[in-house]
């Protein structure tokens, strides 16, 4: 969420950074702010005044009946009866022009950090770097959807029978596949010197507020109503809330480094076709996340470093990989800057996402209420850092797919002590 102050002081500057991702009408949204802030404000003072004639209407009480003046005391009174009739009026007031300050604020995205491209859709992203080509000599690659059936890795049919589409069932070598990536990236991350963490599953309303899904991704969360909480769509909502309301006194605590696996859900409403095929697009899957809370001044350098590390994942895995600088039109909600990593699949012939690192700068943090005192002992937010690190199933296909061969599927050696075997 942008600050009210910030909007304030750079009402164009931001107006201009928001048409980054295509939005027109962003000066009209920046001024429903500030009018919804002003009128805030004016409630707010007359709050202020009627509670100071109370104030002083109450002590000049006391000493009129303290002087006899007992009438004179009764309409003094009288009068603080009226004005506090008038608190109640402006307390619904009061009320409504904060939900209008909110809503008008939930409203507007993050302001895309200088570096992204404007652009309205993937086609104007920008590939900021590509390994060299690998496996490109496969003939007559199978798709990880049959090589998973041939070898008894994934059963998709039994997962339509027991849940629904988007839900696969992961069996013997593919069981194993799946702990002992998520234990090589666990192990990994704790190398980069990032603290494990096991977060719930499910998560309030608040944090959902607090990391920008919602009402952003209201649609595609999971939601149980009968208990207003929501199936968790990535670890980062669960992580990056652990410090919500925090104010952190000591910078010596800083940078915050965590990590976490948990399966996530995500309804994935309106997928259909080639894309959804497999392991491409499900409704649970599971993922590694890494977040980091970081001083203002060194977020750049943090997503620089959180960039590399899962590069040196896929290097790893030994799988061609690609890095994207997403223009403004692709970013993610609540992100001022996200790159995106993707895999080439050898049958499929396309690329597939498996990975955003992102920057959210203070956006989350003002969320958040998350803080820290500057050197001037100044309450000040911080910055916000997420990444995948890495999600499983397209790192399942394209494991499967890129290192088919005649005799079965190779597995990186990087995996051997994790799974027990070498091949499939």
């Amino acid at each position: 969420m942008l600050e009210v102050q910030r909007i304030r002081q750079d009402k164009d500057q931001l107006a201009a950074a928001l048409a980054k991702r295509g939005i027109t009408d962003g000066a009209a949204l920046l001024d429903a702010v500030i009018t919804a802030d002003d009128a805030r404000k004016n409630t707010q003072a007359q709050t202020d005044q009627i509670q100071a004639q109370i104030k002083s209407l109450s002590k000049e009480i006391g000493s009129l009946f303290k002087n006899g003046q007992a009438a004179e005391a009764e309409a003094s009174k009288a009068k603080v009866a009226d004005l506090k009739e008038s608190l109640n009026g402006l307390k619904a007031q009061a009320d409504q022009a904060e939900g209008d300050l909110r809503n008008a604020l939930l409203q507007i995205p993050n302001v895309p950090h200088e570096s992204v491209p404007t652009g309205n859709s993937e086609a104007e992203n920008i590939t900021v770097f590509e390994s060299d080509l690998k496996n490109a000599a496969i003939s007559n690659a199978k798709p990880h959807w049959e090589l998973a059936d041939a070898y008894g890795l994934i059963d998709f049919e039994l997962g339509v029978k027991v849940t629904g589409a988007g839900f696969p069932i992961y069996k013997g070598k593919g069981a194993r596949l799946q702990r002992g990536l998520i234990q090589f990236f666990l192990d990994e991350a704790h190398g980069a010197g990032y603290e494990e963490i096991i977060p719930p599953h499910v998560v309030n309303e608040a944090s959902g507020y607090g990391t920008g899904q919602l009402p952003d991704k209201e649609g595609q969360m999971y939601h149980i109503t009968e208990d207003n909480l929501y199936l968790i769509p990535t670890a980062e909502v669960p992580l990056t809330n652990l410090y919500r309301d925090a104010l952190i006194k000591d910078t010596d605590a800083l940078p915050i480094k965590i990590c976490g696996y948990t399966p996530c859900f995500r309804r994935e409403a309106g997928s259909y076709g080639k894309d959804v095929r497999g392991l491409n697009r499900l409704h649970q899957f599971d993922k590694v996340e890494i977040v980091r809370v970081e001083l203002p001044e060194n977020s750049a350098s943090a997503l620089e470093d959180m960039k590399n590390h899962v590069a040196r994942l896929l290097e790893k895995l030994g799988l061609q990989y690609r890095i994207l600088r997403l223009c403004g039109g692709d970013l993610g909600f609540a992100s001022a800057l996200t790159y995106d990593f993707e895999v080439y699949s050898a049958a499929q012939e396309r690329w597939l996402e498996v990975s955003s690192v992102s920057n959210f700068e203070t956006f989350q943090a003002n969320r958040l209420k998350l803080r820290y005192k500057n050197i001037e002992g100044k309450n000040t937010l911080l910055h916000t850092l997420n990444g995948s690190a890495l999600a499983l199933p397209r790192i399942v296909a394209a494991l499967l797919e890129n290192h088919q061969d005649e005799q079965g599927i190779a597995m990186p050696e990087a995996l051997h002590k994790y799974l027990g075997f070498d091949r499939i």
